[in-house]
């Protein structure tokens, strides 16, 4: 069977006015940074429903700025800024020592809702990011333990055995070290909240840090 991609996609509708009823969104209400309005609308996701909405897109790119972009987990937003984790020999960690500066892209489908954030990257100190793993499921050590993010893999066979002997090391030590692992934190210099219209009138609501707090804007759609 083979599948007529072109078609398949003409097939599909987002936000048909006939079958669709978005939440509405007043700019106006907003308050005045951008976190305060992220944790409502984060949480506003999961009382809908949404799937993962902890998940995020993380855009990066390599030395000769050539882009690159994966789906990863938030680990937490704050005052500081919004976290993630990884292996800093992985390939988004090779990235960030060469260009320390990311872009992340929240999308929350069952309320048409988007949240872009982009902006300079560090790595937060070493205890902070194993206290951050530690912190996890086993099978997110056991993920950590096994290790070699990014490299060639030469069978999954290899990776099953390598996994295997990480789970065991994961339940025999809850707190073993991963000493690649690091935690990472990207201050926000622009947060940009969309909320899908099915008419077509989506609200752009965009914040630029600027010095001694933040300016709101409004960006056609």
């Amino acid at each position: 069977m083979t599948t007529d991609l072109d078609e398949l996609l003409r097939s599909l509708r987002v936000w048909a006015p006939d079958v669709t009823e978005l939440p509405p969104f007043d700019p106006a209400t907003a308050p005045a940074a951008p976190l305060p309005l992220f944790a409502t609308w984060f949480a506003e996701a999961v009382a809908a429903g949404q799937t993962e909405p902890h998940t995020m897109s993380l855009a990066t790119a390599d030395e000769e700025g050539l882009p690159d972009v994966r789906t990863v987990m938030l680990h937490g937003a704050d005052t500081d800024g919004w976290s993630f984790a990884t292996h800093a020999t992985s390939r988004k960690g090779r990235h960030l020592a060469a260009r320390p500066y990311a872009a992340l892209g929240f999308y929350w489908p069952v309320l048409g809702r988007q949240v872009r954030v982009r902006g300079p990257v560090t790595a937060a100190p070493v205890e902070a990011g194993q206290a951050d793993l530690h912190a996890r499921s086993t099978g997110a050590l056991a993920a950590a333990l096994t290790g070699r993010q990014s490299e060639v893999l030469d069978s999954l066979d290899e990776l099953a055995r390598a996994s295997e002997a990480a789970w065991e090391h994961a339940q025999r030590e809850p707190d073993a070290p991963v000493p690649s692992w690091t935690l990472y934190l990207l201050r926000p210099e622009e947060v940009e909240f969309f909320q899908g219209d099915e008419r077509r009138r989506h609200v752009r609501l965009n914040y630029r840090r600027e010095e001694g707090g933040w300016a709101k804007e409004l960006l056609w759609p």
